[in-house]
């Protein structure tokens, strides 16, 4: 399948290190250069933001899946291109499986695992066969990944992880999911 659209999954807090920021539109820019259209939860916070405005200042496009909540507080990023509204986290999640052809985890807190672990768990019983890829430059993941890891070695995962998930470390090893 040819990977058009690319779900992105990160934090929305604006209290992390500046290296965090940078990577983030570093990515945007990466996405914008490629012409892959970003969808994202839509935020005008933290990596969010970032991620948008450097798919914005490549040339590229955005798509922003934004609960009701978030439009009430007039929480909406200005580099959104498409706005799609919806009721709440659930849903958030539903359209940006449905709108991606791949889903990326940046560093991100509860929300993001909450996100990855829906699009892993729907894939794993069948709903879909989009694949997860955990993007950190820093070993952000290394621990996400070795309790997966386990799981998967105890039996507790029916469908392998390999099927599914990725994880990459570099920009080459993202380059390589994408081919």
């Amino acid at each position: 399948m040819e990977i058009k659209h690319v779900g992105v999954f990160c934090a929305a807090s604006d209290q992390l290190d500046a290296a965090y920021y940078t990577m983030a539109r570093a990515f945007g820019r990466w996405l914008g250069e490629r012409k892959l259209t970003l969808v994202y939860g839509g935020a005008d916070s933290g990596l969010m933001e970032c991620v948008a405005e450097g798919v914005e200042a490549a040339g590229g496009r955005t798509v922003g899946v934004v609960p009701r909540i978030l439009e009430s507080r007039r929480r909406v990023s200005r580099h959104v291109d498409e706005l799609v509204k919806c009721e709440d986290l659930n849903d958030r999640k539903a359209i940006m499986l449905e709108r991606s052809d791949i889903l990326i985890a940046l560093p991100g807190g509860i929300g993001t695992l909450d996100e990855v672990f829906t699009v892993m768990a729907a894939h794993s019983i069948g709903y879909h066969r989009k694949r997860v890829v955990l993007f950190a430059l820093d070993g952000f993941w290394d621990g996400l990944e070795a309790v997966l890891e386990e799981m998967d070695r105890r039996r507790f995962i029916n469908v392998p992880l390999n099927r599914y998930l990725s994880v990459a470390r570099s920009w080459e090893e993202l380059e390589e999911v994408f081919r």
